[in-house]
């Protein structure tokens, strides 16, 4: 009996310790925002036998936060992953239900080429994520792009690491 008890610790441990490797590590899903969005649901207090109906207070949707999207050097292709698709029904069901607010999407490059290429380039990576987000639905005068080019380096230009850094796109709501 004792030997079947350690056995299925040992088990149990095992299986929640993979699985927070693969989430975790693998995926790179533990450290991302939650994004928590709550509806006028009616509740039922069970306690006695004349019922009453509790509303929840009415809440506004939250604003999905800032997305960042990397590219490779001198490349604007864009391939979606598991955290661009939440990003996007969030964003588009916020955008839905607030006609107001419009998606901004701002390219970024990192000091290597000239200004008027590099200016270009991150145009063209905010255009490939903008067809991504009309491609699958979202109204496109809901999107606002631009570039900066080289300009406002999220890192510096003189690593690899950090000019890696600096090749993005950035997706914000704006109200």
């Amino acid at each position: 009996m004792k030997i079947l008890v350690i056995g299925f610790l040992t088990l149990f441990g095992w299986s929640a310790l993979s699985t927070h490797i693969w989430v975790c590590k693998v995926r790179g899903l533990c450290n991302e925002e939650q994004i928590i969005q709550s509806d006028n649901s009616v509740y039922e207090n069970a306690g006695d036998a004349d019922s009453v109906n509790i509303a929840s207070p009415a809440t506004k949707p939250l604003i999905p936060g800032d997305l960042m999207i990397y590219f490779d050097f001198d490349k604007s292709e864009f391939i979606s992953d598991p955290l661009t698709e939440r990003y996007f029904e969030n964003s588009k069901m916020y955008l839905d239900n607030n006609s107001n607010a419009l998606l901004s999407i701002t390219g970024y490059t990192d000091a290597i080429g000239s200004d008027d290429y590099n200016q270009s380039l991150g145009y063209r990576r905010a255009q490939t994520i903008q067809f991504y987000f009309t491609k699958n639905g979202m109204q496109k005068d809901k999107i606002v792009i631009e570039s900066k080019g080289e300009n406002e380096p999220a890192d510096v230009n003189n690593t690899a690491n950090g000019r890696a850094n600096n090749r993005r796109t950035v997706i914000t709501i704006k109200n």
